[in-house]
C-alpha cells in the first residue's frame, strides 16, 4: 500500500476509536526500517487494545499488512508494525515518561484530523 494511503488509514482507524493526541512523524532520514511513526494515547488498557485492533482491521481491509502487534497482553503500550509505518499507542503516564516525540519528532507530518475538521465546520 502507498505510504500516504497507509498513513491515512491508520489515522482514521485511531480516530474511529477516539485516540487522543495523534501525532505522525517522518522517520525516513532516521531509520531504514520504516518511514513513519504514529504516536497516539489511549485512556485505558481496554482502549489501547481496541485502538491497535482497529488499526489492524482497517489496514488489512484496505489491502495492507500488519507484520506484528506487541503489548496487547497488558495494554499499557501497544506497538503495531505496519511495515513502513510503526504505531505506538500508549497510556498517558507512559507517553509522558518515555517522550517518544523527542526521539522521533524531528520532522512532524501534517495530517488532517477529524476533530480539527469538525471545529472548522462549527466556526464557519
Amino acid at each position: 500500500m502507498e505510504l500516504r494511503k497507509l498513513q491515512r488509514v491508520i489515522v482514521d482507524a485511531l480516530e474511529d476509536v477516539k485516540a487522543q493526541d495523534i501525532r505522525v512523524f517522518d522517520t525516513s532520514g532516521l531509520s531504514d526500517l520504516f518511514d513513519r511513526v504514529v504516536i497516539a494515547t489511549g485512556s485505558s488498557n481496554r482502549q489501547t487494545r481496541s485502538l491497535a485492533l482497529s488499526v489492524q482491521e482497517d489496514v488489512e481491509a484496505n489491502g495492507g499488512e500488519v507484520i506484528s502487534i506487541e503489548g496487547l497482553e497488558t495494554g499499557e503500550w501497544v506497538l503495531v508494525d505496519c511495515g513502513d509505518v510503526i504505531v505506538h499507542i500508549l497510556q498517558p503516564m507512559l507517553r509522558a515518561y518515555y517522550q517518544l516525540e523527542g526521539m522521533w519528532g524531528a520532522k512532524p507530518v501534517r495530517v488532517k484530523l477529524a476533530a480539527a475538521k469538525k471545529l472548522v465546520k462549527a466556526s464557519e
